[in-house]
């Protein structure tokens, strides 16, 4: 069966860290870019990260620049975003999205979503 699952959302106090985890059963994440997405209550979807699947480039929305490093272990098929320095502008859904490049080009997968609330 192909899956898309995220992991790690918990409750966390201003300025913790929390690292979420992207993980893929029933395909490679090789042939995949994948994105980090979030939607906070009453707010559109936004994209916060990405990161290719070929050189490894990536790319951060400015709100959290210098603070969320996204990685992938190809090895392991999953994909991670280590947030830092949280603010409570960081509470959201966040969602990992997976889109298909090169033999696997039209396809894309999307998780179900973890929660990560940021509050004292």
């Amino acid at each position: 069966q192909v899956q898309l699952v995220e992991s790690g959302g918990v409750l966390v106090q201003p300025g913790g860290s929390l690292r979420l985890s992207c993980a893929a059963s029933g395909f490679t994440l090789d042939y995949y870019a994948i994105g980090w997405f979030r939607q906070a209550p009453g707010k559109e979807r936004e994209g916060v990260s990405c990161i290719s699947s070929s050189d490894g480039s990536t790319y951060y929305a400015d709100s959290v620049k210098g603070r969320f490093t996204i990685y992938r272990n190809n090895a392991g098929n999953t994909v991670y975003l280590q947030m830092n320095s949280l603010k409570t502008d960081d509470t959201a859904v966040y969602y990992c999205n997976a889109h298909g490049v090169r033999v696997a080009a039209g396809r894309e997968h999307w998780g179900q979503g973890t929660q990560v609330t940021v509050s004292s």
